[in-house]
């Protein structure tokens, strides 16, 4: 059953909908949804929904034609109105793909993503996210139909799939893909009817993810399983209190504000308990349902499968095959118990966790069939309990006692990351973390010994390890903070430990984690009294292995080497030009790095004559190679002295910073000292207000001396590369002139008698591509020449780039290059 690929959008939906999904409802509009299929009877008022699918005419890509969905679901957020369908899907003339929406369940729930753009635009990098996100499990889980050659495939596909049970039910059954809804629900439902202080109930570790799973396992008003935290009871909810002085278990009661009203109305539309196999996959991912900042605090990630797998396999390669009979494991941030999923001896397995609720769920889970043993999983609060609290199990404790066996233990985490400052913490926009890293027991133990280090809470989990379990081995997940931030050099003279072996892993693949850069997995040997210096890190995506690279850490940092050139006489003869903002020391800060005409006193230095080239050198090398997730933690170092006498390196990265997006002088702001032309060059209609960068290109300008001849802040170097004769400019470097000349042409052309005549480039930009709303420029412009323009600048500073990368190791300003196969 082949359509013509000239067959309009519309026509296409509606004879596909006839052709193959007539015993359904195939007219709903959902939103912007382009194709809807749902039973055509409604169950206590909600459909069931099989299909939301994105329609394209003609042969097309059918995974964009997905992220498009997902971005129109997501900005409408009808995920959160209504149980969403079985599956997602597209399609064009040619061919239809569906995707079980559980699979999807993480994108939709993604942290800090703006869900507002325009869905259809393929050049955002929201789509552009999302379409990175899916495209592995597109891959692994669509289904695909040729509507040529499949027909009758596809006919028995939604004949056996597109139905809403074995028999027919008056309720919504609860699964993988609609439980999380159904949670959101619950939550504007049930949870203010909980005669409960919620935010006192937090502050002991209570959540309504608790309640809503004590509803969610019951039937006939009770709870099928004691092993949660919070089970129902006919009229009243029951929480563990506690054991009294006989051991016996004390509860604490919570009831209903309104006699469970809103609580009936809500559960009579669902169909409960879920199918008795959906058990351990609800229980162990509860924590979809832990708030953010929780867990930040407690470390309730999930692991995901594919990491799981890769680092015991690591283990296996590194122990030896039989490793599992000979070592003990202890996962001491265990949250629901998945790290441990794929071990064998249970006996040889411990399990502990800060979560009282998480120990119920992992006992839960070993008593339907997870391998591990109940007496083995306990609760334990590993930052402050003392190893001799009573609480951990004997086996353990003898484990523990005994140095011949506590060589044969492996801690085996993913801890919790949180730190006491963020990212708005750095750019000021928010106050320090309560109650993350800073006040426990092992934060005031050993915060005068590794520093910073001590904020963040995955390291004090690796000194308490060091130091209290000496011995043991450690096999953790975690940023490369421990092997390559200019924080932790004090955490690594302390921590001595062999690190045996490491891969590499993109960070977004864990689940609800932020940000590219590399989560790494390491296996330490803390017997092995060893400072860490080099290790080569085998590096995987979603692909699977991609190369390898060499990771080291840095003891002087590029940071405080541009600090020697801080001007110290700001007196008489003072010329600024310029101010350079700084942060940081690796690729994670260099949005930060720019040059601006105002001085906002935060990490900046005056940019003078003398330190021109050594700051344009420094902007530079910050921004020639792009950042990916794999360097976003590599340290520019303090470079050899081999950059002083590479002339063409300095006019290369002058040529660079001239013309670059984070130079950002504006006139408006200060006179432009930055214009690389004279006026008959660009036919400017008036004078420059200054001549300097033209004069300093020329050799024309004069090195000021101040008293003591020391010119700068924290040190006299030798030379302050003042050009004594014209400077001369690499064919990369002139192309990049060149593309500017055209620019600044092309601005006194049009602008007329708006033409500002000191415009810097940032000026220009802006003058053609004005700003949005929200005041920032945007970033294109309706004018088709310019865009014309601006994109040869671009191209000419990207061939630029890559001139200078080269050099950026060469002279030492970085000491690891990118993986090699």
């Amino acid at each position: 059953m082949n359509y013509p690929h000239s067959l309009l959008e519309e026509e296409l939906k509606n004879r596909v909908g006839e052709d193959f999904f007539s015993d359904f409802n195939h007219s709903t509009i959902k939103g912007r949804v382009d194709f809807c299929i749902a039973d055509k009877q409604t169950f206590m008022g909600e459909p069931i929904e099989y299909l939301w699918a994105e329609a394209k005419r003609g042969k097309a890509n059918l995974d964009h034609a997905l992220v498009q969905l997902i971005l129109t679901i997501g900005k409408a957020q009808l995920h959160t109105r209504q149980s969403p369908p079985i599956y997602l899907g597209a399609f064009d003339a040619t061919r239809i793909y569906f995707v079980p929406f559980h699979k999807l369940h993480d994108i939709f729930w993604m942290n800090d993503f703006n869900w507002s753009v325009t869905p259809s635009d393929h050049s955002s990098k929201e789509f552009s996210l999302v379409a990175e996100r899916v495209q592995g499990i597109i891959e692994e889980e669509n289904l695909t139909f040729d509507f040529g050659k499949d027909v009758k495939e596809l006919r028995k596909f939604i004949k056996k799939n597109f139905i809403a049970g074995k028999e027919k039910t008056t309720k919504i059954p609860i699964t993988k893909t609609n439980f999380i809804t159904i949670y959101s629900k619950w939550e504007e439902a049930v949870r203010p009817t909980i005669a409960i202080d919620w935010t006192n109930a937090k502050e002991q570790g209570i959540i309504s993810a608790d309640f809503y799973l004590a509803d969610l396992l019951s039937q006939e008003g009770s709870t099928l399983t004691e092993r949660l935290y919070v089970i129902l009871r006919d009229k009243h909810y029951r929480l563990i209190k506690g054991t009294d002085t006989l051991g016996m278990m004390e509860f604490r009661e919570v009831h209903f504000s309104d006699n469970q009203r809103a609580y009936n109305d809500f559960w009579n539309k669902y169909q409960r308990p879920p199918k008795k196999a959906y058990w351990d996959f609800l229980l162990g991912r509860r924590d979809l349902l832990v708030p953010q900042d929780i867990r930040e605090r407690k470390g309730s990630y999930f692991t995901p499968r594919l990491w799981v797998e890769l680092s015991q396999q690591y283990l296996a390669e590194h122990f030896g095959d039989n490793w599992q009979e000979e070592y003990y494991v202890w996962d001491c941030a265990a949250g629901t118990g998945n790290l441990l999923n794929g071990l064998s001896e249970k006996y040889r397995i411990f399990a502990s966790t800060l979560d009282e609720a998480d120990v119920k769920v992992m006992q839960d889970r070993a008593a339907n069939g997870a391998n591990l043993l109940p007496e083995h999983i306990f609760q334990f609060d590993f930052l402050n309990d003392e190893f001799d609290c009573g609480k951990l199990p004997k086996a353990l404790q003898d484990i523990i006692q005994d140095e011949e066996k506590r060589k044969k233990l492996i801690i085996y985490i993913n801890p919790p990351y949180a730190e006491a400052a963020s990212a708005k913490t750095v750019t000021g926009t928010g106050a320090n973390k309560a109650g993350t890293s800073i006040g426990n027991r092992t934060y005031n133990l050993y915060k005068g010994r590794i520093g910073s280090a001590c904020n963040e809470l995955f390291a004090q989990f690796l000194v308490r390890v060091y130091h209290e379990l000496s011995l043991c081995k450690i096999a953790e997940f975690s940023t490369l903070k421990t092997l390559q931030s200019s924080n932790f050099q004090e955490f690594r003279r302390l921590f001595r430990a062999k690190l045996e072996k490491i891969f590499l892993a993109p960070a977004d693949t864990f689940d609800n984690v932020k940000g590219k850069f590399p989560i790494g997995f390491k296996i330490w040997d803390t017997a092995i009294p060893e400072v860490f210096a080099h290790i080569t890190a085998d590096i995987y995506d979603k692909s699977g292995f991609i190369g390898k690279r060499s990771i080291r850490p840095e003891s002087s940092f590029i940071n405080p080497w541009y600090s020697m050139y801080y001007p110290k006489n700001k007196g008489k003869g003072f010329t600024s030009i310029g101010i350079m903002n700084t942060r940081g020391n690796d690729f994670q800060n260099a949005k930060y790095i720019r040059i601006t005409t105002l001085d906002n006193r935060n990490h900046t230095n005056h940019i003078t004559p003398e330190n021109l080239i050594v700051s344009c050198i420094y902007l530079s090398v910050r921004h020639c190679i792009p950042a990916t997730w794999i360097n976003d933690r590599d340290q520019f170092a303090t470079p050899f002295s081999s950059w002083e006498s590479d002339a063409v390196f300095h006019s290369d990265c002058l040529a660079y910073t001239l013309f670059h997006g984070q130079n950002r002088i504006s006139s408006q702001e200060g006179t432009n000292h930055w214009i690389p032309f004279m006026e008959e060059e660009v036919k400017a209609p008036t004078l420059f207000k200054s001549h300097f960068m033209t004069d300093f290109i020329s050799g024309k300008i004069k090195q000021v001396k101040a008293s003591g001849n020391k010119l700068f802040e924290y040190g006299t170097p030798q030379q302050t590369l003042i050009p004594r004769k014209p400077m001369t400019f690499s064919p990369e470097a002139t192309a990049v002139f060149d593309a500017g000349r055209a620019l600044w042409c092309y601005y006194f052309a049009q602008a007329g008698s708006e033409a500002d005549p000191d415009a810097a480039l940032y000026d220009i930009r802006l003058h053609f591509q004005g700003r949005d709303t929200k005041g920032k420029m945007n970033s294109d412009s309706p004018d088709a020449k310019y865009m014309e323009l601006i994109g040869a600048l671009r191209q000419a500073l990207k061939l630029l780039a890559r001139k200078i990368e080269p050099k950026v190791y060469e002279h030492g300003f970085l000491r690891s290059q990118l993986p090699h196969q």
